[in-house]
């Protein structure tokens, strides 16, 4: 079978879940990219929700938000981050929007009245996701698939026949599979176990796939002789039993999966000249994380702080703005509603460096966050607000110091007196939930001789959002006159779009979510200035 000018990398996950095929498929896809490949990643899905923005960050983690407003995975976050491309709508299904999409297609009469079934009208609208990329970008080179969930799981059955099916139709040297596998360590006969992972491949063989790479997940290092066994049982080659060693930072891994030779090896399975590549910059970025100067502490307030995952971006964000600044960020989590007091105020929050209100929804912990912004303003203690952490300072700041005791949010409390915050005109006849916020990448013009201005340094900016509510234009004179800056505006003024305070020395609030366009190769200005901020304040 000829050549197909894309190429595919289907990644797949065994044994359990949590392995880091995100993390694999972003690495995999930063050194093809440093062998001179056009690379994107996408994820496919099992699950049946639409998309997750619906779905609880206690159980999913991170809703990560693209400029196109296409609400997805958050490992859609760690593709934009490590091979630094903007992902769009292509980059995300799942098995409720595929099911919805061929539902249509039956509704329609597009099938002509025929039975609708798994295989073929299933298989056959997944595999049009797979191809989705390259018809978009017909420049591509590589295309990473990665499929979600486990194998052997339900879910994931249809995605894996779609895949068998895609792989047969293109050929194996266009179409690779990556499987990444558990090998654990038993302690009491001090061994690694390699059943797991030949079960796993066993399963993945039963559906009519064959992994042409193996990527152990394992806290030791794979002896010749764990990797020959692995090889004999799984039918892989023994060079391309690649051991995914734990790392002290997920921006460790593409240097230790590079020692592995893993893109050098994908290069050859998929017909393509291995070149020499360089990782010199990224060693000196993961030589900064793991050798820091000087240290801080930034608190985030929030109410989903028994799942980090939920605020994944910004500690992403944080780890690139502490490289910057030569200095460790240890992030604290402080759960909103335990800030009820003034004392329990000064005694959680009394050490840290900087405090930062990220997004959320919901009245749960809004007061605490109140009293959060009201710390950070008095006491010049470095504050930066992400979305709900713009309209929590809004309302902190006209309740005591505008005197509007009973300024509140409609989200809140819907019959307020002082409606400072109010729900958007455009969100006024929304009824459906799913995708309807605004959503994705928005223009802001920024006032000159503000934090914001200098911090970004260009007059006009874009950032993506992700919110219902927004600053009350009612409120915006007697914010203004009592000493709040509106530092950035929507091109029309009528959106508030960032405010930050004139006697402090760095208290800035957005209503976007910067945190989502913080990269490696680019820290996000907002995170940068802001550790700075906290550095200064610490050391003064």
């Amino acid at each position: 079978m000829s050549d197909q000018k894309v190429k595919h990398i289907i990644v797949t996950g065994g044994v359990i879940s949590g392995l880091g095929k995100g993390i694999a498929a972003a690495s995999l896809g930063m050194l093809l990219e440093l062998k001179g490949k056009k690379v994107t990643i996408q994820k496919l899905d099992p699950y049946l929700n639409v998309d997750p923005g619906t779905m609880n960050p206690f159980q999913h983690g991170e809703v990560f938000v693209l400029d196109d407003g296409t609400e997805t995975d958050l490992d859609l976050g760690h593709y934009e981050r490590f091979i630094n491309v903007n992902m769009t709508k292509a980059n995300n299904s799942t098995a409720g929007s595929i099911y919805y999409e061929v539902l249509e297609k039956e509704r329609r009469g597009d099938y002509l009245g025929g039975t609708v079934q798994i295989i073929p009208h299933v298989t056959d609208e997944i595999i049009k996701r797979i191809e989705t990329p390259e018809q978009v970008d017909p420049d591509l080179d590589i295309v990473i698939t990665e499929i979600g969930g486990t194998v052997g799981d339900i879910e994931s059955l249809s995605f894996l026949e779609a895949v068998r099916q895609f792989q047969q139709s293109r050929g194996r040297e266009n179409v690779i599979i990556l499987h990444v596998t558990l090998i654990p360590y038993v302690a009491a006969s001090e061994e690694l176990k390699t059943k797991p992972s030949q079960h796993s491949v066993m399963r993945l063989r039963e559906i009519g796939l064959q992994p042409d790479i193996l990527l152990c997940r394992t806290e030791y290092e794979l002896t010749p002789d764990v990797r020959e066994k692995l090889a004999l049982f799984t039918n892989v080659s023994p060079n391309a039993v690649i051991q995914g060693l734990d790392a002290k930072s997920i921006y460790e891994v593409p240097l230790l999966l590079q020692k592995e030779h893993l893109a050098g090896i994908v290069m050859e399975k998929l017909n393509l000249e291995n070149v020499i590549s360089d990782t010199g910059q990224w060693e000196q970025f993961v030589e900064r994380i793991l050798n820091p100067e000087d240290e801080i502490t930034i608190a985030v307030t929030g109410k989903y702080t028994a799942m980090v995952d939920a605020y994944k971006s910004i500690i992403e964000s944080f780890i690139h703005a502490g490289v910057d600044n030569r200095c460790k960020v240890n992030v604290e989590f402080i759960e909103a509603s335990d800030l009820v007091t003034e004392d329990d105020i000064e005694k959680i929050l009394g050490h840290v460096h900087g405090i930062l209100i990220p997004g959320g929804f919901g009245p749960r912990g809004i007061e605490g966050k109140i009293l959060a912004a009201k710390y950070a303003r008095e006491n010049q203690i470095p504050f930066l607000g992400l979305c709900l952490g713009l309209q929590v300072a809004v309302i902190e700041y006209a309740r005591n110091v505008l005197g509007l005791a009973e300024a509140d949010s409609e989200e809140f409390k819907k019959k307020a007196v002082h409606p400072v915050i109010h729900l958007m005109l455009s969100q006024h006849h929304v009824t459906r939930k799913g995708g309807s916020m605004r959503l994705g990448a928005y223009d802001c013009i920024l006032r000159s001789g503000t934090k914001s201005y200098a911090t970004y340094g260009e007059p006009k900016i874009s950032e993506r959002h992700r919110h219902r509510f927004e600053v009350n234009n009612a409120y915006r004179d007697q914010l203004e006159d009592a000493g709040m800056i509106i530092s950035g505006v929507s091109p029309d003024n009528e959106l508030v779009e960032m405010i930050e305070l004139k006697d402090h020395p760095w208290f800035v609030a957005t209503q976007a979510h910067p945190e989502f366009k913080s990269r490696v190769a680019k820290t996000h200005p907002l995170f940068r200035d802001f550790v700075k901020a906290a550095l200064k304040f610490k050391n003064k």
